[in-house]
């Protein structure tokens, strides 16, 4: 790929017209000053270069965690000092964690939540943002709460809708949905810039139009907790927002990474979200990843390489320290037409429906959806995770296993369910679990293949281990307790597709009974059988 450096500025400058008022319009949904934002997206942006390989990823405030902070603050002293105090903390948090998991080499943590969970979330967090930036569209105090009670106050006074913003805001956002569609324009900048002249020439206060507010860095020391209670209750509250970040973040690297043949590496991804996130903290920041939004604007703009992401940051460090006074005149429906625009994408309710449409994982995207609308953002993130939990836990405990039999007098063998036209071999039965064996789920399917062989009655029972890399001690010992169960019945067991790791546990299991039972593959077992019966 050859590198544009005059491109990639183009693209960095385009970028930052977008997260500059996505960030303050970020920091407004956590409760925050604007100038965390831009503090944050600016050492934060800086802070990942030093580590982080991605090209196109742009680490600023997002809508996910901006959120998930939000909720995690509802619940501290609402005091605006210890607010800020407790915010930094949180970063700085969450900046640790993602350095510790990249010490001990855990990338590999993010699968944990399922991409169906993911999708749920993002679609109750998307419906749960914009519901709460319609009053600033609709000039209406609604004093915050959950949704329904935002949706609630709204109706009830709708009389009392200031109309002025409503026009505004929704000027904005029909602008910015066409305008995105020209290639490489940015958008939210025009937009903002649009929106800064309007008030020059129209007087807001008059019209009752909402400013954005001041906009500064703070150049003070950052205040932290003093007592280890307050830091540990802290600690369980950044956990989930390091999670969404992490899981937000990787898949944001590694989509668009595949996209253009990039290799990245999420330990190392994770000591970048890490250091960004620390330095944030340091700055009086918030938390910062790697957005979906500003990561695809990137690509969109032409980014080939990173001096993109380093001069959507030099250029957010330019505006906070000499457009700072035209910043804070940005009108509020205009900012908060920016966040629905930016969310519009994940308003689509597409991803869910294709998973209607192949069967599979559905309600749990559902679930995690209705999660984060009833129970909260914070809340229903941590369901969400549980969610995840539980449903591959649900999976590894209730396998199903296959009866393989014979296709075409070959050497291929195949499930007798799927494949009618597959054979039974005289006197030899042959099963395959279709999942790991372990702790959770040995017992009760080497169980349920012992009734079947007792059923059948057959002198050999051939069990394909093909999908168990390793076992764990519970499993060795169901292994041995259904050898030793099918002794009983006549019936002699040999394990076939056996890996290496599971041989060499079950050698050194202190069982003699497993010396001589494996074969490479079902057809070497069921010659042998065949030749020893």
């Amino acid at each position: 790929m050859k590198i544009l450096p005059g491109r990639d500025m183009l693209a960095g400058l385009a970028v930052a017209g977008l997260i500059l008022p996505e960030g303050i319009a970020y920091a407004g949904i956590a409760g925050l000053p604007p100038g965390r934002a831009l503090a944050a997206g600016i050492t934060g942006g800086l802070a990942y270069l030093l580590v982080g390989r991605s090209r196109f990823a742009i680490i600023s405030p997002t809508s996910s965690s901006a959120a998930i902070l939000a909720a995690a603050l509802v619940g501290l002293n609402t005091d605006p000092a210890h607010r800020a105090m407790m915010a930094t903390a949180l970063t700085l948090i969450v900046g640790v964690i993602f350095l510790g998991l990249a010490a001990f080499r855990v990338g590999g943590l993010a699968g944990f939540v399922s991409r169906p969970v993911l999708r749920g979330f993002a679609f109750g967090l998307a419906i749960t943002i914009v519901i709460k930036q319609l009053p600033k569209l609709t000039g209406v105090a609604t004093g915050g709460g959950s949704i329904l009670s935002i949706l609630t106050t709204l109706g009830e006074q709708t009389g009392q809708w200031h109309w002025p913003s409503i026009l505004l805001g929704m000027a904005a956002l029909c602008s910015l949905i066409v305008l995105r569609r020209v290639p490489r324009m940015p958008a939210a900048l025009l937009i903002i810039v649009a929106g800064i002249l309007f008030g020059q020439v129209v007087d807001l206060h008059a019209l009752g139009i909402a400013e954005g507010g001041p906009v500064a860095l703070s150049l003070s020391a950052p205040s932290l907790p003093d007592t280890f209670a307050l830091w540990a209750h802290l600690a369980q509250l950044a956990a989930p927002i390091a999670l969404i970040l992490f899981a937000e973040s990787w898949g944001t690297m590694r989509g668009l990474a595949l996209a253009h043949g990039d290799t990245v590496n999420p330990n190392r991804e994770l000591a970048g979200l890490g250091l960004a996130n620390g330095l944030s903290a340091l700055a009086q920041g918030m938390p910062v990843g790697a957005g979906f939004s500003a990561g695809t604007a990137n690509e969109a703009a032409g980014a080939t390489s990173r001096v993109a992401a380093l001069t959507a940051s030099l250029a957010l460090l330019a505006l906070a320290l000499f457009a700072a006074p035209m910043i804070a005149h940005i009108p509020e429906p205009v900012l908060a037409a920016v966040v629905i625009a930016a969310l519009t994408h994940a308003l689509s309710p597409r991803p869910l429906v294709r998973l209607f449409r192949i069967r599979r994982d559905q309600w749990v995207a559902v679930t995690a959806t209705l999660g984060v609308l009833v129970l909260g953002v914070l809340n229903g993130m941590l369901a969400a995770i549980a969610l995840s939990i539980v449903e591959l836990l649900y999976r590894l405990s209730h396998p199903s296993f296959s009866e393989l039999g014979q296709l075409d007098h070959g050497h291929d063998f195949v499930d007798r369910a799927r494949h009618p036209e597959a054979t039974a071999l005289p006197n030899i039965l042959i099963f395959r679990p279709n999942a790991p064996l372990i702790f959770a789920n040995a017992e009760s399917v080497l169980h349920a293949i012992a009734e079947r062989a007792r059923i059948g009655g057959a002198g050999t029972l051939i069990l394909s281990l093909e999908e168990s890399d390793d076992l764990d001690s519970t499993a060795v010992e169901a292994l041995g307790e259904f050898m030793t169960a099918l002794g009983s019945m006549q019936c002699r067991l040999l394990l076939a597709r056996a890996h290496d790791r599971v041989r060499d546990i079950l050698m050194t299991s202190g069982q003699d009974q497993f010396a001589d039972i494996f074969t490479y593959s079902v057809a070497d077992a069921t010659a042998r059988a065949g030749k020893e019966s």
